[in-house]
């Protein structure tokens, strides 16, 4: 629920003059509309299904969202800040931040200014302001004269800043469904991969029994940091040339800051170049030390070319940090190589400030996108501001100082300087065959954002979902990327080198910037106590590196598997530690602090969220065309202009436009309605073939039926032809055939005479009839002229029949023999008529 900008007030001030009963709203009651002493005690009943697994409620308190003037409940959990709606009874996503995302927060008392009209004993305002490291600034209201504010910030207090690892959320909930798997098989997988050995797959098993010590023509997987002595920042294994020996790595390592010595993050099979990273070499401010170890190291680097073409290929050492910074680590003993010492090497410097720098200008970016957004912190809209800093009134100065407030906060600048760096490496590797050395001072900030971005734009295999969390435990996670220190939580060691501060960091202020969105208010305030999360170690260098990833997926959308909101979320995993994939400052202590046991994977995470929709989640790019970039992305440098990621920078101050990508939206829609029409298709076309198959079916059956009729109708014919003949034979003997469809089984002679009623008779020719045949045939006796009882025929048929009388006379036809169906007994035969038949009588043929 948001109200209008129309009808929102000026200031905190003007609010606290219109408060009335008659203004409250159910559902919209706000910071300009809330009348406290209506307001009960918070509760907590129903909160259930809104948390997560072993997520626990620590505090709560009733306040108002000042940014949307919503009222409802805050929750602090031992994950999460939750804010529930009074109204809708809905998690609000502006107002809900987990503790590890959070910066800093302050508690804030804002008074009337002097000469306005108000009530007599007006309240002062308890606000309590939330700074998120995902760009979003919290302010909420809370009922004076209460302690829930107190109450709110003193769980905060204890929750954002732990004082032990094993204190975050990630290890009260455990691996849960997510189960972690040692990341360190994925690591030799994928050397496997880039030496061209992609079919062997490892185990834990020979890992722990030191069975991954492959090699191929130039390059070995050395286990010689296997137990992390010789660098306790680098991975258990190295990918190094195949002709340095595991003793000459150890010498080389002593003259590496850290012993980060140099070895290969990525190489190409096909041309023996490579991408290798490092520290800064311990050169000291008159850069006259050497190394002997280390030139050999950097030298073997430089393998010859391959085709046929003569000579070692060229070395190129780029250092990320401006060539003034790196004479000034000089003076503490680092410094930069010399070109005179390295075969065939040439350095350069590309002069991208440090964390301190990418710091501060994430601070002033995030004030910026508060004061002009849509909404900001304070419930005012950018429309509605007075003064020349802001886009009130259409003053076309204002818009052109707020563009110069843009530029002025460095962010798109120190982006693109990333970007320009790592296209120029990626281009001197593809287009020339170069290899590459690069480092900054400690070989574990910039060197790791030029490294894996320059690697993504080389291998197409990083632009994959699958392949770009190799490249990021790879160069992020193996290689010792300082997570912890970097995002303000406690390392393996305990809460480490970052103290709890409760006074201002001059980078993190926000209330006293000029930009601020806080100072644009009418009323006097009096910070009483403020939190910084974070040291002076703190630094947002992989949200920097995710911002450039997405400005390439800008320029080539056809180019990653992944989109834009797999991006998001993924970060938005990352600052809130609930998985461990990204807690402590290395490989080491994370396997020392048993993380992978002991946590939920992020990444198991994101595919479970992804298995639910399959390729149509949004976490898949729709334009994905691996055919187009198979090869290498090496974008110009007119090409290289960074803006504001808007998924990511604009979503909680601008939330209609970070949905400003309307074009993939609508396509995703259309993909959608284009899988269900598909569905219905391939259901209709299913239901299509199965009628046939049965039409085929039926049709076969109507075949055969029709066949065994046309052999019925064939045998009919047959035995009427015969029936026939038999006929014409019968009655040329003098005797009258009559054959019919039915019997007379009731009327038979024979039923009602009593006779034994045959259900088979043979007659003399050894034929059968059966008593239920559906044919009968009768045959009648015509008179002759001999006597009957002097006839030699009669006589013998007399002497035969069964059923003559007493004195041996014929009782036919008086009897019913001769009707007797299947009974020959009393027929009376012509026999002088068969003795006049000739075989060529054809009495059985048609006539």
């Amino acid at each position: 629920m948001t109200t209008s900008s129309a009808r929102m007030p000026s200031s905190l001030g003007e609010a606290e003059n219109r408060t009335s009963d008659s203004e409250l709203v159910e559902g919209e009651r706000g910071l300009v509309a809330v009348d406290w002493t209506e307001i009960d005690e918070p509760v907590s009943h129903g909160l259930s299904e809104f948390l997560f697994e072993a997520e626990s409620v620590v505090a709560e308190g009733y306040g108002v969202l000042v940014n949307t003037d919503e009222a409802g409940t805050v929750f602090v959990t031992n994950f999460r800040l939750l804010f529930l709606s009074e109204g809708s009874r809905d998690v609000i996503a502006l107002g809900t931040i987990p503790l590890a995302t959070i910066e800093k927060f302050n508690k804030i008392v804002t008074k009337q200014p002097p000469g306005t009209r108000q009530p007599e004993k007006t309240p002062t305002r308890r606000l309590l302001q939330i700074v998120g490291k995902d760009m979003r600034i919290i302010i909420f209201a809370f009922r004076p004269g209460t302690k829930q504010r107190s109450a709110v910030f003193d769980a905060l207090l204890r929750g954002t800043r732990p004082a032990r690892l094993w204190d975050l959320y990630a290890f009260t909930s455990g691996p849960s469904n997510y189960s972690n798997t040692d990341p360190k098989v994925r690591l030799v997988n994928e050397y496997c991969r880039l030496l061209g050995m992609g079919s062997l797959q490892s185990s834990i098993g020979t890992i722990e029994a030191g069975l991954f010590n492959l090699s191929n023509d130039w390059w070995r997987i050395s286990d010689v940091n296997a137990s992390y002595n010789m660098c306790s920042t680098y991975p258990f294994a190295l990918l190094v040339p195949k002709a340095i020996s595991d003793t000459d790595l150890l010498k080389a390592c002593t003259f590496r800051a850290r012993c980060r010595l140099p070895v290969i993050s990525w190489c190409d099979r096909r041309t023996g170049a490579v991408l290798a990273r490092s520290s800064q070499p311990l050169v000291g401010l008159m850069m006259n030390m050497r190394s002997n170890a280390d030139e050999n190291l950097v030298g073997a680097l430089c393998t010859r070319l391959s085709k046929g073409k003569e000579g070692r290929r060229k070395l190129y050492i780029a250092d990320a940090r401006p060539r003034k910074n790196a004479l000034a680590n000089g003076a503490m003993g680092g410094g930069s190589e010399s070109s005179s010492n390295y075969f065939q090497c040439e350095i350069v410097f590309f002069g991208i400030d440090n964390i301190h720098a990418m710091r501060e200008s994430l601070v002033r970016l995030r004030d910026y996108l508060d004061t002009h957004g849509t909404k900001s912190s304070d419930g005012m809209s950018s429309f509605l501001r007075n003064g020349g800093w802001t886009w009130g009134r259409g003053n076309l100065s204002s818009m052109s100082a707020s563009v110069s407030t843009l530029g002025d906060s460095g962010w798109l600048i120190h982006v693109q300087n990333v970007l320009a760096g790592s296209a120029w490496i990626a281009a001197r590797v593809a287009l020339e065959s170069a290899s590459m050395l690069v480092h900054c001072s400690d070989g574990w900030d910039r060197t790791t954002q030029l490294v894996a971005l320059a690697s993504l734009l080389l291998d197409p295999y990083y632009r994959t979902i699958k392949g770009f969390q190799a490249l990021v435990e790879k160069d992020w996670l193996a290689f010792g990327h300082p997570f912890s220190d970097r995002a303000g939580m406690p390392n393996f060691s305990g809460s480490g080198s970052v103290p709890l501060e409760l006074s201002r960091h001059s980078s993190s202020s926000n209330i006293t910037s000029p930009s601020s969105p806080m100072r644009q208010l009418p009323t006097s305030q009096a910070p009483l106590s403020s939190n910084t999360q974070h040291s002076n170690n703190y630094s947002p260098i992989f949200l920097q590196w995710v911002d450039c990833v997405s400005q390439l997926l800008r320029m080539y959308p056809f180019a990653f598997e992944y989109s834009s909101a797999f991006l998001v979320d993924f970060l938005d995993c990352v600052l809130s530690c609930r998985f461990g994939n990204f807690l402590c400052n290395s490989e080491n202590e994370r396997v020392k602090a048993g993380v992978f046991e002991a946590s939920a994977c992020l990444w198991m995470h994101l595919a479970d969220m992804r298995s639910s929709e399959g390729n149509s989640h949004v976490h898949y790019n729709i334009f994905y065309n691996p055919s187009k970039h198979d090869g290498p992305l090496l974008p110009p440098a007119a090409a290289l202009a960074p803006t504001l990621w808007p998924q990511f920078h604009l979503r909680w101050s601008c939330p209609s436009e970070a949905q400003s990508s309307q074009v993939e939206a609508q396509c995703r829609n259309m993909m959608g309605k284009y899988s269900e029409l598909q569905k219905e298709k391939d259901l209709a076309e299913s239901k299509a073939r199965e009628i046939t198959t049965t039409v085929e079916s039926l049709t076969a059956d109507l075949l055969n039926e029709s066949q065994v009729t046309y052999s019925a109708v064939a045998l009919a014919r047959k035995a009427k032809i015969e029936n026939s003949g038999i006929k014409r034979a019968i009655e040329s003997l003098g005797y009258k055939v009559r054959v019919s469809d039915t019997a007379d089984i009731e009327n038979h002679p024979a039923k009602k005479t009593g006779m034994p009623f045959p259900t088979r008779k043979t007659v003399g020719s050894g034929e059968t009839y059966d008593e239920k045949t559906d044919l009968s045939v009768s045959i009648a006796v015509t008179a002759d002229n001999d006597d009957v009882t002097g006839n030699l025929t009669n006589r013998f048929c007399e002497s035969l029949c069964p059923l003559r009388a007493e004195d041996g006379g014929c009782r036919w036809p008086n009897e019913g023999c001769a009707r007797l169906r299947s009974q020959f007994i009393g027929l009376k035969a012509n026999y002088d008529a068969f003795d006049r038949l000739s075989i060529y009588d054809s009495y059985f043929q048609p006539k």
